[in-house]
């Protein structure tokens, strides 16, 4: 039983044992005595209600959604996390900047903020979460995800940059190491995604297809390794997949052609009446394919993180329950991580994959000359 729990049963107690004398006092000892049972049953109820807490022990929800979400600490081993730089600009205090490590994992307070359900939050002198203040705090601190965006993009320039000069010195000869292995995915989305989704002008989007699918593609794989500078959830983050959904979607908008518009506003051969129907269809299509890059890259690997840990999981929450039980189901739970860990290696590739296709898909239809017949 924990201290908390000691304490409050204590507390129960001594009420228990001064309510019998001081209503005795007011009201008879009779009376006095049923508010010692009650207070008692209720120190029962209490105890028992810590005990069923703490039989539970394991918490697979808290672990999975502290892996699928962001924090200010970057958690290594055991209890030894690297702590984060907290960055706030408070309209009414001005620039803030401390180490997350004052927080203490969110057991302290720092300079009237505390961390709340992985947020700062302005709090009172008692500790209270003071909203008015709060909605005053613009916290851009670099966190889990941004540092591990920091960490891939780095590892991207390092490779690529690695590769494009190993091409100058290395000029007509036959690829080796790095570029032996990258050049076939290379030339996959140049010839398999690019050419035949966008056509003769597919060199022009080639750097943004490329940096898109190597991007997705390699954070995929980080958030498989469990250890530091993996373990971080970035492509299943709906504000990356925002951003990347969104440079598509300006992608297209910016390269659209004549012919393009002229099918979203007015398409051809429609009757005027149809197209009072058509062309707010047309224009909504336009907001819901980046929408869809979103939800997809999201929901995909956000599910299969899920999955991988709740198979996971088992093995404690049984393993508490029972030791032969345990001992079973941890080697078939064993079995379906590794399993799902093999599978979404795949996942990792059909993703990007798949992102990369659709964006060409789109920017396509928008760099489409008319066809003439």
């Amino acid at each position: 039983m924990s201290l908390k729990a000691l304490l409050r049963l204590a507390s129960l107690m001594t009420g228990a044992l001064l309510m019998g004398p001081v209503s005795a006092q007011h009201e008879g000892h009779d009376h006095g005595h049923d508010h010692a049972i009650e207070a008692v049953a209720a120190a029962h109820d209490a105890s028992e209600g810590q005990h069923e807490e703490a039989k539970t022990g394991f918490d697979a929800g808290a672990l999975i959604m502290g892996h699928i979400g962001d924090e200010h600490g970057w958690h290594l081993w055991g209890h030894t996390s690297l702590p984060l730089p907290v960055i706030l600009f408070d309209t009414e205090r001005g620039l803030q900047v401390f180490s997350s490590s004052r927080f203490d994992h969110g057991h302290a307070t720092y300079e009237g903020y505390a961390l709340v359900d992985h947020r700062v939050a302005a709090v009172d002198a008692n500790g209270n979460v003071d909203e008015a203040a709060s909605a005053n705090i613009w916290d851009i601190s670099i966190t889990k995800n941004v540092m591990s965006l920091f960490v891939s993009l780095g590892l991207l320039l390092i490779i690529f940059i690695g590769v494009a000069k190993a091409y100058t010195r290395r000029a007509g000869q036959a690829p080796t190491g790095l570029q032996n292995l990258l050049e076939p995915i290379i030339l996959f989305v140049r010839d398999d995604v690019a050419k035949s989704a966008i056509g003769h002008k597919y060199e022009r989007f080639m750097p943004y297809l490329l940096t898109a699918f190597f991007f997705i593609f390699l954070n995929n794989l980080m958030g498989l390794v469990p250890f530091f500078p993996g373990g971080a959830n970035l492509t299943g983050n709906i504000a990356v997949t925002l951003v990347l959904a969104l440079l598509t979607f300006i992608i297209v908008t910016v390269n659209g052609s004549k012919h393009y518009w002229h099918h979203i506003f007015a398409m051809p051969g429609v009757p005027g009446w149809v197209l009072g129907i058509l062309t707010p269809v047309e224009i909504l299509g336009m907001f819901l394919k980046p929408f869809v890059l979103m939800i997809r890259l999201f929901a995909n690997i956000t599910a299969g993180h899920i999955i991988a840990l709740s198979f996971f999981s088992l093995i404690f929450v049984f393993g508490e329950s029972s030791a032969g039980a345990g001992f079973g189901v941890a080697i078939g739970s064993w079995a379906f991580t590794v399993f799902m860990t093999c599978l979404e290696l795949l996942v990792a590739f059909i993703q990007a994959y798949v992102f990369t296709f659709l964006s060409a898909m789109y920017i396509g239809a928008a760099v489409e000359e008319p066809h003439h017949h």
